[in-house]
């Protein structure tokens, strides 16, 4: 599989997993885990074939690793970035650093720092460690900008943060006194 159909898979699969699992006619769970077997099945019957050795190479190579495998690799979810809203991923509050960065397009910025970030059509906000990360984020969408988020003063505060299997911080919002432009 070539690198362009690696990411026109990869994208497929992401509608999949974390979106529209009924296009194909998959089920997942309460976790938002799918059966290997059902989703490369679902694929094929869908006109959209993907071998378990191209699934495999998808969930190991992608640079954002968004999806995991159980322990016993019989199944496959999205580890964050649902806009399913009956998908609870079990996650845990945690400690977050004591800033976060968040990246978002220039024209964006406005709205943003009046009415803080919103999860939108998601179920979380996505929060970056680092401004590389942040700024990467923002530039799918234009010129990025990125915002500083007072994680430690949020948490003071009573916001939870959670820690995705791939290292995304997720809230349900950030208020507009918790940001700042880097």
């Amino acid at each position: 599989m070539n690198e362009k159909e690696k990411i026109r898979k990869g994208k497929f699969l992401s509608l999949i997993l974390r979106h529209q699992p009924e296009t194909i006619g998959l089920s997942l769970d309460e976790a938002g885990w799918a059966s290997v077997d059902e989703l490369l099945s679902q694929l094929a019957a869908h006109k959209k074939p993907l071998t378990r050795a191209e699934l495999d190479e998808i969930v190991l190579t992608n640079d954002k690793q968004r999806y995991s495998f159980s322990v016993d690799g019989k199944q496959i979810r999205a580890n964050q970035g649902h806009s399913l809203k009956t998908i609870e991923l079990g996650l845990e509050p945690m400690q977050p650093p004591e800033v976060l960065y968040h990246g978002t397009a220039s024209r964006f910025v406005h709205s943003i720092l009046k009415q803080g970030l919103k999860a939108q059509s998601r179920q979380h906000v996505h929060l970056s460690k680092d401004t590389e990360t942040a700024t990467k984020v923002g530039m799918r969408h234009g010129m990025p900008i990125i915002l500083l988020v007072d994680a430690q003063q949020m948490q003071a505060d009573g916001y939870l943060f959670y820690c995705s299997a791939n290292h995304v911080w997720l809230t349900e919002k950030v208020p507009a006194k918790y940001l700042k432009i880097v």
